[in-house]
């Protein structure tokens, strides 16, 4: 490219990862965005720089124009922030689950357990926001719309997570715990882009990153750290579909675990 601030432009708003400067000399620039993550700021480096060789020019300066904070290296703080409040949302449906039963028994356990999730999803999430922020410095965020978008994004992760491991456990019984930990934690990590963002993974993991929490977690993390809040939607879709799911499918167990209880006692009561 030769148009530096329309190059800017499209790293700032995700649509590209990197861009190459073309310089009149011979001598190039490459852009990156180092707050994607380290790893892919590296590669891409290390493959411009064998390209720019084969033509026989040189590429010069390597500019970081969307760095990460002080206290976050290599961007990595996005992905464990969302791996927390994702752990946390699972722990808590668990917990729920095995000291109250799997499956509420009424519509109105069913709304007691949503309940408490709420407020744990809104202390997690203010939570998380305070710890990686004003406690830590780990992220920079730069004013109080950030903090509060960044908590709003932690409580609906949370509860997503929650409501959804809820959900399974309505339907499966404890066997939901094993479950949640397979699809948020055996599938969700690897595949979230920490490390090793999405552009670097094997097409398996970079298909279903975007659709598990951790991965919509981290990127939206990202997004509303450094990037403005560019490309949220689909992060945003993602943790509410978990949530709105899990609220149904909780709901309807319990109404139906309901009926067949009242079934059951009319069955057994004398005529």
């Amino acid at each position: 490219m030769s148009d530096r601030s329309e190059a800017v432009r499209l790293i700032r708003h995700q649509e590209l990862s990197g861009a190459v400067l073309v310089g009149a000399d011979g001598t190039d620039t490459l852009l990156v965005a180092g707050a994607q993550g380290g790893a892919l700021s590296s590669a891409l480096e290390l493959v411009v720089r064998r390209v720019e060789a084969t033509r026989h020019r040189t590429l010069g300066a390597v500019e970081d124009v969307v760095p990460t904070g002080a206290g976050d290296a290599r961007g990595l703080t996005a992905f464990y922030l969302a791996v927390g409040w994702v752990v946390g949302g699972y722990l808590v449906a668990s917990i729920l689950a095995i000291s109250a039963g799997a499956r509420p028994s009424t519509l109105r356990r069913a709304r007691v357990r949503l309940g408490a999730l709420v407020l744990y999803a809104v202390a997690s999430g203010i939570g998380g926001a305070v710890i990686v922020g004003p406690a830590l410095g780990a992220l920079d965020l730069r004013s109080a719309s950030q903090f509060w978008a960044l908590s709003f994004l932690g409580a609906l992760l949370v509860f997503g997570v929650g409501a959804f491991t809820m959900a399974i456990q309505a339907l499966t019984g404890l066997l939901g715990i094993g479950i949640a930990v397979l699809l948020f934690v055996v599938l969700g990590n690897p595949s979230a882009g920490g490390a090793y963002p999405a552009p670097l993974l094997p097409p398996f993991w970079r298909a279903i990153g975007p659709l598990l929490p951790p991965g919509a977690g981290t990127s939206a993390v990202r997004s509303i750290v450094y990037f403005d809040g560019s490309r949220m939607l689909e992060p945003a879709v993602v943790s509410a579909a978990y949530a709105i799911v899990g609220i149904a499918v909780l709901l309807i167990a319990g109404m139906r675990q309901a009926v067949t209880a009242q079934a059951q006692a009319s069955a057994s009561s004398p005529a």
